[in-house]
């Protein structure tokens, strides 16, 4: 089975026969002891030092549809290099262009992730509050907002609802968390520990919904909650709106209720917070074991996990656009 790799240390990374090589280096540039990966066994790469390679290395990668995605210093992602696109189907992007374009049909796309998204929010907090955690008024207050989802005229609205939605359910973190606070979202960069940990988990699990768009036929480019742009995978954003709650903030719970995760993991600075090495390989390990958590399936009658599920979401996408069938985001059950 194929596995994510995280390289945090600076290094150079290199083709060795049918391996892949990385040297790490020290702070003063002296080479450690390399490590080689089986290129059988890799199917995504996680950059979060400075990585020495040449287009030899990439054109390698990409024959064996290996993604890298890179992240900066100062945790926010830049972007990835991504295979050559080999499950391209012209009718699926013209249907997707098509739903795009028609207001009605994107509407009613961008309405169903918000619905999936708020949907997955209020059941973790009705999970804590089933856990003698007091979230009565932050619940019926996203309960309420929730209505108005399927009312919304067009594309800023239902933005604007998902906002409130979103403000009221990360009030509630303060009364789910043990030891630390949260006094609003802040990002770019973020203010202090549990905005640090939302910013980190979120762009994984972007990162992640590109690569199951990838190994699909939608493009990542042409969204429909967010509005496409220069130079990213909007479609992404909107199949991560889904799968943040599920995936980012019940990692995020478990980290720091179970205090597997602690202040000194954070590199607090005058005006930003970030999470230091040891923080992000916390969460990555938590990260990619809730990944790799099973669940079963109500439909499919099987057990499917929560990284498959990903993959699952974006079929259910295809076969509305193709009018095959209409697109129901994917809810939690606990």
């Amino acid at each position: 089975m194929k596995k994510n790799y995280y390289l945090f240390n600076p290094g150079r990374l290199s083709r060795k026969d049918n391996t892949l090589k990385f040297v790490p280096v020290d702070e003063n540039g002296q080479e450690q002891k390399p490590r080689f990966l089986p290129v059988e066994g890799v199917s995504d790469l996680y950059v979060f030092g400075s990585l020495d390679a040449n287009s030899a290395l990439y054109n390698f990668l990409g024959q064996k549809q290996i993604a890298v995605h890179f992240f900066d210093y100062y945790e926010n992602y830049t972007g990835s290099f991504m295979p050559r696109d080999y499950l391209l189907a012209g009718k699926v992007q013209i249907a997707q262009t098509r739903a795009y374009l028609q207001k009605s049909r994107r509407l009613e796309l961008a309405q169903a992730f918000i619905e999936g998204a708020s949907f997955n929010m209020l059941k973790n907090l009705q999970y804590y509050q089933s856990r003698q955690k007091d979230l009565s008024a932050e619940i019926d207050t996203i309960q309420s907002l929730r209505s108005q989802i399927s009312g919304a005229q067009d594309i800023s609205a239902l933005m604007g609802i998902e906002g409130n939605i979103r403000q009221v359910y990360y009030q509630a973190f303060d009364a789910i968390l043990k030891d630390f606070s949260m006094p609003g979202r802040t990002k770019r960069p973020p203010q202090d520990e549990i905005n640090a940990l939302i910013s980190f988990g979120n762009m994984m699990c972007y990162s992640g919904c590109l690569r199951a768009i990838h190994h699909t036929q939608l493009n990542p480019t042409i969204s429909f909650l967010h509005e496409p742009g220069y130079r990213r995978y909007s479609l992404a954003l909107d199949l991560a709106e889904i799968f943040k709650p599920i995936l980012v903030d019940r990692v995020i719970f478990k980290l720091i209720n179970k205090q597997m995760i602690k202040e000194k993991d954070f590199d607090r600075q005058l005006n930003r917070c970030l999470l230091k090495e040891s923080g992000k390989k916390s969460f990555i390990q938590a990260y990619e074991q809730r990944l790799n958590e099973t669940i079963q399936h109500r439909v499919l009658k099987k057990k499917v996990s929560y990284g498959h599920l990903i993959k699952l979401e974006c079929y259910k996408l295809i076969k509305d656009i193709l009018g095959e069938q209409t697109y129901k985001p994917f809810k939690i059950w606990w």
